[in-house]
């Protein structure tokens, strides 16, 4: 039988079959992917292909995963030296930031992107609270969304409370397996409760102490919007290292500095301090953003993730 994996729960796993059935499954022996270290062998959104047991316990084991598509991958947190896989086959990515309660940093939008762009996955960014805006960070927003809309990315800006950009949302999701993903406290769940009602996935407030969001889902785990429409919802992350990207190749997924690839004078530019670098001379003009050039150079010098 063939299906796909709808939840992680660690050693074991829901898989949605061909005919909407749900099976609790495990896998058959231990499974290694080729050329890399990863924490978890198996991720939501996998395909795979497996047999139900005969034990009568209705359980399966899972014997073959395919091929991915693609996936979105971070440093393991516990396992060191491993990677972790957020998620597998997706269509597009959404990114939910937050500029208050809690802020979303640069550093951390980022990451996520240059992770989309070395997966090929289509990311947007999702601004949610606009509810608690008031006239100065709704400009500072906009300003945000014009220059990551500049270098390719979209953007929406929503409101969980007055269900501003909702429809939008939803529209953009029709069709399509979706990853939603953000920090713990960013509004995840209630924006997929508000989009799929019955669901009522567990929410929780701000800590009003550090200002951080408290982790209400534990495991990913995708759901059916309807038959053409799946939604990923993701554990909030704290931190998102980058995973096996060369420094030599990291201005790659920087849209503003592939654009100048060719432009510096020595082949293998780092963008970092070499003489003739295009880079660093588009950054100078205000050709590219420094809040990204400083994202890359933390990036490149493995600065703290969680920024």
């Amino acid at each position: 039988m063939k299906g796909v994996v709808v939840k992680s729960t660690g050693s074991w796993y829901l898989v949605r079959d061909e005919e909407g059935k749900l099976h609790r499954a495990r896998l058959r022996g231990k499974f290694k992917i080729k050329g890399m270290k990863v924490s978890n062998p198996l991720a939501v959104g996998d395909r795979v292909e497996f047999e139900v047991e005969t034990t009568g316990e209705d359980t399966a084991v899972i014997h073959t995963i395919e091929d991915r598509q693609n996936y979105i991958i971070r440093q393991s947190t516990h396992k060191t030296a491993y990677s972790h896989i957020i998620a597998a086959n997706l269509d597009q990515a959404l990114l939910i930031v937050t500029l208050v309660s809690p802020r979303t940093s640069f550093g951390f939008i980022d990451r996520f992107l240059v992770t989309a762009e070395a997966y090929d996955i289509p990311a947007v960014l999702i601004f949610n609270k606009t509810d608690l805006y008031d006239e100065d960070i709704r400009n500072y927003q906009r300003q945000i969304s014009h220059m990551y809309e500049q270098i390719g990315y979209p953007s929406l800006t929503v409101s969980a409370k007055t269900n501003e950009g909702i429809e939008e949302i939803k529209a953009l999701l029709h069709g399509k397996t979706t990853l939603l993903s953000g920090h713990s406290g960013v509004g995840k769940s209630t924006l997929i409760n508000i989009i799929v009602p019955d669901l009522e996935l567990k929410t929780s407030e701000i800590s009003d102490f550090s200002d951080k969001g408290v982790h209400t889902t534990t495991f990913a785990e995708m759901f059916e919007v309807d038959k053409e429409t799946y939604i990923i919802d993701t554990p909030g992350i704290k931190e998102l290292g980058i995973v096996d990207i060369p420094a030599t190749e990291l201005s790659h997924y920087f849209p503003e500095m592939r654009e100048r690839l060719n432009q510096c004078r020595f082949n293998n530019c780092t963008h970092f301090n070499e003489p003739g670098c295009a880079v660093i001379e588009a950054v100078r003009h205000n050709e590219i953003s420094l809040t990204r050039y400083e994202s890359y150079l933390s990036m490149l010098h493995g600065g703290d993730n969680r920024k």
